[in-house]
């Protein structure tokens, strides 16, 4: 079965984007249906048997496929033509690694993967220079073979403001709280989340934090931030994520992964 690479921050970030991939894919392509979608493909990580990988052990993971005997090349620490930003050397270190991986599927063995596309999900946390840094090593290696889809979301400025665009409010309660966080911003946070610039929880400044606005509106329960990314439509997800790095990531999916589905199909009708 083919593999979907997903990197991220964390398992909300893994949930978070995938899901928010099928539904395109879904929505998009005629024929699929969110049933069929696990027969298709996986969402992985770089190690085999994972969901996902962080960020944070990207380190490790190259140090332990290293150790395991793959022909990994060396990074030089730049890119052939010029500086990489913040984030760019990691990004390539990991395309490096999927190409070892993808060339390996030309001699099958038991450990073998069809890695056909990598997701890269990054919050930007006011680092506009990490989105510049995975765009300069998508540059450097998207034409390279075997094909790889290079895929990328950033959040601005984290994956909470993502949540937020798309959450509506349910019930009575709900429209009161939304509507009293409104007076005290003064804006909507759902329609214009990317406003939320503070990491601060303690006074005045705690409103303004996403993560806190976030806690307030779902009651810090899982359950109800899912509903924002599952059952808010997509539609309204692209209106109010212009600004936070949604939308964009919205139409990469649309762009860049649909076509490995179809080329799939096309493979399997020939």
């Amino acid at each position: 079965m083919i593999e979907f690479i997903v990197i991220v921050e964390s398992r909300a970030d893994a949930e978070t984007a995938s899901k928010l991939a099928e539904r395109v894919l879904v929505e998009t392509v005629d024929w699929l249906e969110p049933e069929l979608l696990p027969y298709l493909f996986r969402w992985s990580g770089l190690d085999p048997g994972t969901d996902y990988s962080c960020w944070s052990d990207i380190k490790d993971i190259m140090q332990r496929a290293r150790a395991s005997g793959l022909p990994i090349p060396k990074f030089l620490g730049h890119s052939k033509k010029k500086p990489l930003k913040a984030d760019g050397a990691a990004t390539l270190k990991i395309l490096n690694l999927i190409r070892v991986l993808q060339l390996k599927k030309s001699q099958p063995d038991e450990d073998s993967r069809s890695l056909k596309a990598v997701l890269f999900i990054r919050d930007l946390d006011n680092q506009p220079e990490r989105r510049e840094g995975m765009q300069q090593a998508r540059a450097e290696q998207i034409d390279q073979s075997p094909q790889l889809e290079i895929i990328i979301g950033v959040a601005n400025r984290m994956r909470e403001a993502w949540v937020l665009n798309g959450f509506v409010a349910s019930n009575p309660e709900e429209v009161q709280l939304l509507e009293a966080i409104k007076k005290q911003l003064p804006f909507d946070p759902c329609e214009e989340s990317h406003r939320l610039r503070s990491n601060s929880r303690e006074e005045p400044e705690r409103i303004r934090n996403p993560k806190i606005v976030l806690e307030e509106l779902t009651g810090g329960h899982w359950s109800r931030e899912q509903q924002c990314w599952e059952e808010t439509s997509l539609e309204l997800l692209r209106q109010r994520g212009q600004h936070t790095g949604l939308t964009d990531y919205l139409d990469e999916i649309e762009k860049r992964l649909i076509r490995v589905l179809l080329e799939l199909s096309t493979e399997a009708n020939d």
